[in-house]
């Protein structure tokens, strides 16, 4: 092992350190190459930001035009043509009777700190703001800013780092929402969003038809905005071009991040809808939210490149062809016994793992199982007593074949350690 370098890697202990084999150098297409020459197949799509492969062509070509035409444009008090015709082909894609306002962001938790704060100001402009609670998932994932930290519902050590929780109530999606509605009995006047995930990013769970349905229908019943974070799901990830175009009525607003640039540009975007903006309009009211790097010509070349690119690989069928293959993959390796259970929804998938006292692994358990798997020349995602397979959408049926044999191989080599 090499001794420490400047670089602070993330969610990784500070003294950790790498070897030439986990320093990466490279990547194209679905492989990264890494300092000692060797190549592993990513079956996470970068973490779900490159689904149409590293390195696409159109992506890098829009970026290189855009940087060498504007340079940088800002959005502070002032609009560029690039934001503009991104924020339109983003409202045509999502559907504009759901959509009308788009606000550009820099990543996934940022976004969801600006719709933690959009929530508040509606209702505070409308006189009421006693609505200034905003309810989350148990399990669930928004980013680690300040505000995404407080609503993420997993145990990311938020005391430590004095996170402001009290304005903030997660509850468990597994019961069909009978702990949202009991909450919403309690405190539903002082409710200001939920917001949900609609397959968690933490486990690949993937929230049920019937939660759905009661959500929508507590939305009308109490008033609260509804947000959906497809910043892991949008863009064909589940078999839609949202997961959210199979729920009812479309959420208050729309969080999308990840595969919104391939990965070629840090981005977010908040997909607002009329409720929301018509008020804001009316009101004239200043939402009080900018970042300097939201929205450059470069970012938004780089929408336009994705979502043209998304329309030439026709991405549902797409999606849908591969999530097939997928599930196949993972069922024969639960009935293989190689995995406790499957989860997740389309081109996004967990695989349950468990000791041999039959107990959910932990989370040092579960990577040194990823390890194991990357040995065998694959990268996948690790999950709570699971690894998750999120692989890009131009997968090979001989690449699913390659992951299904590095999955089987680095399983069976940490239970063989484990049993050591």
């Amino acid at each position: 092992m090499s001794a420490p370098h400047a670089l602070w890697t993330s969610m990784l202990p500070a003294d950790a350190t790498f070897s030439p084999d986990r320093v990466a150098v490279a990547a194209t297409g679905h492989r990264i190459e890494f300092a000692d020459g060797s190549t592993r197949l990513c079956a996470t799509s970068g973490l779900w930001n490159v689904p149409l492969g590293f390195g696409n062509a159109a992506v890098a070509d829009a970026v290189d035009r855009a940087t060498r035409d504007a340079s940088y444009l800002s959005l502070f008090r002032a609009p560029h043509r690039y934001a503009e015709v991104a924020a339109d082909a983003l409202i045509e894609l999502a559907g504009p009777a759901g959509y009308s306002r788009v606000i550009f962001s820099t990543s996934g938790g940022a976004a969801n700190d600006a719709a933690m704060k959009l929530a508040r100001q509606y209702w505070a402009q409308k006189g009421v703001g006693s609505r200034s609670l905003v309810v989350g998932l148990r399990g669930s994932y928004h980013g680690t800013m300040y505000g995404s930290h407080a609503l993420s519902g997993d145990d990311l050590v938020q005391a430590v780092y004095s996170v402001d929780r009290r304005s903030v109530r997660h509850v468990s999606h597994a019961d069909d929402g009978e702990e949202l509605e009991t909450l919403l009995k309690r405190e539903g006047s002082r409710v200001a969003s939920v917001v949900v995930e609609p397959v968690m990013g933490s486990g690949a769970y993937a929230l049920s038809e019937s939660f759905v349905r009661r959500l929508l229908a507590l939305r009308e019943e109490y008033g609260f905005l509804l947000v959906a974070d497809e910043v892991a799901t949008g863009f064909g990830r589940t078999g839609t071009m949202l997961a959210t175009d199979r729920w009812a009525a479309a959420p208050d607003v729309l969080i999308l991040s990840k595969a919104l640039t391939n990965g070629a540009m840090g981005a977010a975007a908040l997909l607002v809808g009329p409720r929301i903006a018509s008020a804001f309009t009316r009101g004239g009211w200043t939402f009080v939210h900018g970042e300097t790097q939201a929205g450059t010509p470069a970012c938004t070349a780089a929408v336009l490149a994705v979502i043209a690119e998304l329309r030439r690989i026709d991405v549902e069928p797409t999606t849908q062809a591969l999530a097939a293959d997928l599930w196949r993959l993972a069922t024969s390796l639960l009935s293989d016994g190689v995995v406790t259970d499957v989860t997740g929804s389309g081109c996004f998938l967990g695989l349950g793992l468990r000791g041999g006292d039959e107990s959910p692994l932990t989370g040092p358990e579960v990577l040194r199982v990823v390890s194991a798997i990357a040995e065998n020349g694959v990268l996948v995602q690790p999950g709570p007593s699971s690894v998750q397979l999120i692989p890009a959408y131009g997968f090979t049926p001989g690449e699913l074949a390659d992951v299904g044999a590095a999955v089987r191989a680095g399983v069976a080599q940490a239970r063989a350690q484990e049993a050591a």
